[in-house]
């Protein structure tokens, strides 16, 4: 009941000095967090009108150029020391051991409980960690962030995601634009289009009411409303609210992709919702164009089809209506959402409304606002997002661990830690600083997991013997499916949940040669069968995983990654590293194009390259295309 409480309370906004261009100073950030209890009951009795923060979209000072990089502060030095001179000599089975340590290493925020006792710190460590962070700006930077100023500096942009799910009635000013409310005009928008597609006053083409929905897009457009999608199915209040809904996303230009997303749905119940930023996106393209040609076959070539049965999410206007969607069903977003963060616009509030209903993507909403509140304004040492961001840095530039694993012990999230892997990767997967030097420590870890415990039947073996991997484990104290058979001694949420407690003692703890000497194995056998240990991890442990606690867990890894790129001063915003191979794609499609309709011959391209190519066209065939394509035509 408490926790309900702590979740229903609306949280207020602390308001700011209109004057931005001022570096914000540690000491005033802290005054401003003290008052924010007061500020949220005050809210509640009084009823005040929204409170305003005013901005303009600049760079900060702490963005200018210095003489000082942070691998050549002291406090960088410092970590160094320890990290060679005293975390060296420990093992995580003493330091585990340690009650009053793993009592100090553990922090609470509305409901979300997080033990890193299993990493190898002590209290020590997080002083040093926390001078870091001081070093580095956190606190300016993060609230340079939340204020919109363009930190993004290689785009010119502002990083306002978090603006997304800011309660309706709150300003926010960016040049003279209130985006807050252009946000919620677009959920409005959302919640009334949803809202007549589920009640059935918007219908198909043929009178049919629309119960299926595929989602077109790729990358961030793809893998977040994906991982919320997966998150809700089973949960019970988004499971009743879908019914016999169906939701699909088609991402991938392969066609059997496109097979897939369209088999066994009924075209004429069937609607595509097309995200793309720019509409210009090839494999999104392509896959409209697929989808588009597929409800034309059965329903007919009528604008009315298109209307009826098309939607889109994107900022293009005149390429949306290009194409024949109504350009009343476009559902904009905005430069200062990225893509891997865009889950809380429209991208994601479009197909999970229309699936599971409006009411469902707002209570995810404000898990992401909670948690947002809680990053902005708690003090680093109990603050969720600083301590996993923090901790990461520790793993990756001063022990050397260069890959993180993500097990969330929850069926339900099994497409998290692929969104997780391309927010991460490509936000911090970077070789320069902002200052476009070369970084001289390591940044970027490598993301991979699986929920559990499929991933202990897949890759748990290099885990605890091979290269050390840091772990993190994400457990719920209820399930959303429970389930209990007679004649088991545990329940199944509790028989998934044991291995959720075991499997970070055991890579923390190991099994020594004596220990395993007392079971009577052979000698021979002896090493093969010790284990290591002391291999970090961190344990999440949540309440129930409903649409609010989702919002809380996305939020909370979007700052764990900005955290470290702050720390490692690269701009964690922009992903130039994907647009290189696309720019050779053009090449290679116009060579295929050419080769194989216009008998030229392959050429511009290595050696390598050009025999792969030759051995392509002669295994496989192209279209049989009515008008065919040349590229002299354009």
């Amino acid at each position: 009941m408490r926790e309900e409480k702590c979740r229903n309370v609306p949280v207020g906004f602390v308001s700011f000095p209109s004057t931005p261009t001022q570096p914000i100073h540690l000491q005033r950030i802290h005054n401003k967090r003290a008052q924010l209890p007061v500020l949220v009951t005050t809210q509640r009795r009084s009823n005040r009108k929204p409170i305003v923060v005013s901005t303009v979209q600049s760079v900060p000072s702490i963005y200018q150029a210095t003489d000082e990089r942070i691998s050549n502060t002291s406090e960088w030095k410092a970590l160094e020391e320890h990290a060679k001179n005293v975390i060296s000599k420990t093992h995580l089975r003493d330091l585990v051991n340690d009650d009053k340590r793993s009592e100090k290493l553990w922090a609470e925020f509305d409901g979300c409980i997080l033990d890193y006792s299993r990493q190898r710190v002590i209290p020590e460590t997080m002083k040093l960690l926390f001078a870091l962070a001081k070093k580095a700006k956190l606190e300016e930077k993060k609230e340079a962030m939340f204020r919109g100023y363009k930190i993004n500096v290689t785009e010119d942009r502002s990083v306002l995601h978090t603006a997304l799910r800011a309660p309706k009635g709150t300003q926010l000013y960016i040049d003279g634009v209130d985006i807050v409310d252009e946000v919620w005009q677009v959920l409005e928008k959302i919640r009334t289009f949803s809202d007549r597609v589920r009640n059935g006053q918007h219908v198909g083409v043929t009178g049919r009411p629309i119960k299926n929905f595929i989602a077109i897009g790729i990358g961030g457009s793809y893998l977040g409303p994906e991982f919320l999608h997966e998150a809700l199915r089973t949960e019970k209040v988004a499971s009743a609210a879908a019914g016999d809904r169906v939701l699909r996303f088609l991402s991938n230009v392969d066609p059997v992709d496109v097979k897939r997303a369209t088999d066994k749905l009924n075209p004429e119940e069937t609607m595509a919702i097309v995200v793309s930023k720019t509409f210009t996106t090839r494999e999104t393209s392509i896959n409209a164009k697929t989808i588009k040609d597929w409800l034309i076959y059965h329903l007919g070539d009528s604008a009315e089809t298109i209307k009826k049965h098309m939607v889109a999410c994107s900022t293009n206007l005149d390429k949306v209506v290009k194409f024949g969607i109504a350009p009343e069903n476009m559902f904009p977003f905005w430069d200062w959402v990225g893509g891997r963060y865009s889950v809380c616009s429209a991208v994601g509030a479009l197909p999970i409304s229309l699936q599971y209903s409006f009411d469902v993507f707002e209570r995810f909403l404000k898990g992401a606002h909670s948690m947002d509140t809680h990053f902005r304004y708690a003090p680093l040492e109990g603050n969720l997002p600083v301590l996993l961001g923090l901790l990461g840095v520790w793993n990756m530039s001063f022990l050397n661990y260069n890959a993180r694993a993500i097990h969330p012990y929850s069926e339900a999230l099994l497409r998290f830690p692929a969104h997780i892997q391309q927010l991460d990767m490509e936000s911090n997967g970077k070789h320069v600083n902002i200052f476009g030097e070369v970084v001289d420590y390591p940044v970027g870890e490598i993301d991979f997991g699986e929920p559990g415990t499929n991933g202990q039947h897949s890759f748990f073996q290099l885990l605890h013997m091979g290269q050390v991997v840091p772990c993190d484990f994400i457990g719920f104290i209820e399930s959303q499916n429970p389930v209990c058979e007679e004649g088991e001694p545990v329940s199944n949420h509790d028989e998934l949940m044991a291995n959720f407690f075991a499997q970070p003692d055991a890579l923390a703890f190991g099994k020594t040669a004596d220990e395993v000497r007392q079971e009577g194995k052979p000698e021979w056998l002896i090493p093969h069968m010790v284990f290591t240990g002391n291999r970090p991890s961190s344990c999440l442990l949540m309440p129930v995983l409903d649409a609010y606690v989702t919002g809380q867990l996305l939020a909370l890894y979007e700052h764990r990654t900005a955290v470290q790129g702050f720390i490692w001063e690269i701009n964690s915003f922009d992903q130039f590293g994907v647009e290189l191979g696309k720019v050779l794609a053009n090449k290679v499609r116009k060579q295929l194009n050419e080769s194989r309709y216009f008998n030229k011959k392959i050429s511009g391209f290595n050696h390598s390259t050009t025999k792969l190519l030759n051995r392509y066209m002669e295994g496989s065939v192209g279209c049989a295309f009515e008008h065919v394509f040349h590229y002299e035509d354009e």
